[in-house]
């Protein structure tokens, strides 16, 4: 029985919590880490199978992660940074699509159901590895001064309001942006979740009463939502990447 007495179990921020699977050392590992190592095993053995024995005439394994591949790289690489610099990129960035989307993908598999992502710490660390990335490649590329000039968004032609435009570009990129980077992705996962829960409790609790007709309704919902969840899911990998590639642009652009 909830709390409000009618019996439906409302989901909230226990749906986002498990139980320790099993300790060791006093570390605990969970359902969530679990689906994260998957994911893991399942990109790598993806790609070692489809281009591990590459042919001239590739077979469907080899088809479908050359479709991949190439999604990624002339999708959004090559758009973003070309092909001459965008190239030594794509390899990072093919592993971040398909790492985030499968992570994701695990809320509609029976018994997982449950998008990784949904937990901010798996968004926070890849949003800080692209972070390190960005900072470490606008030190290697424009040195001291172009990083501090790209920092603050230095531009002498502002005049008075420059020392003020400079305060607030320094902390937008140096702690905003990563996390902004990693919300997009959270947050979008933690609704999704959020809202197929409820329509499949919703579904469930109407079914067990009176209101049959209204659990068709639900059960309808459930699966529209499923389908906006796959789309969804998609559109999140490919705008982390895609905002993974403009930052790596960021620091490779000189800044005047």
């Amino acid at each position: 029985m909830s709390d409000n007495g009618c019996g439906f179990p409302a989901p909230g921020l226990h749906s986002f919590l498990f139980k320790p699977m099993a300790t060791v050392g006093g570390f605990e590992f969970n359902k969530v880490m679990l689906l994260a190592l998957v994911t893991s095993v399942l990109v790598v053995a993806f790609f070692w199978a489809a281009f591990g024995k590459a042919k001239v005439i590739p077979g469907k394994l080899q088809m479908v992660g050359e479709a991949g591949y190439d999604f990624v790289r002339r999708g959004i690489v090559y758009e973003t940074l070309g092909k001459r610099e965008g190239e030594k990129w794509v390899p990072l960035m093919v592993s971040l699509f398909f790492f985030i989307w499968i992570m994701n993908i695990w809320s509609v598999i029976p018994l997982a159901q449950f998008p990784v992502a949904s937990v901010f710490a798996f968004p926070l660390v890849l949003a800080l590895l692209v972070w390190v990335l960005w900072i470490g490649l606008t030190f290697k590329r424009q040195g001291f001064v172009g990083f501090f000039k790209n920092v603050t968004g230095y531009d002498k032609s502002l005049g008075a309001v420059l020392p003020l435009v400079m305060l607030i570009e320094f902390f937008s990129n140096l702690f905003v942006r990563p996390f902004t980077h990693a919300v997009r992705l959270f947050a979008n996962m933690f609704a999704g979740h959020l809202m197929l829960v409820m329509f499949t409790v919703a579904s469930w609790y109407l079914l067990n009463s009176w209101m049959i007709p209204a659990a068709g309704v639900s059960f309808v919902m459930t699966m529209a939502m499923i389908c906006f969840e796959l789309f969804v899911q998609a559109v999140q990998a490919y705008v982390f990447v895609l905002l993974a590639c403009s930052y790596i642009q960021g620091a490779l652009a000189e800044h005047h």
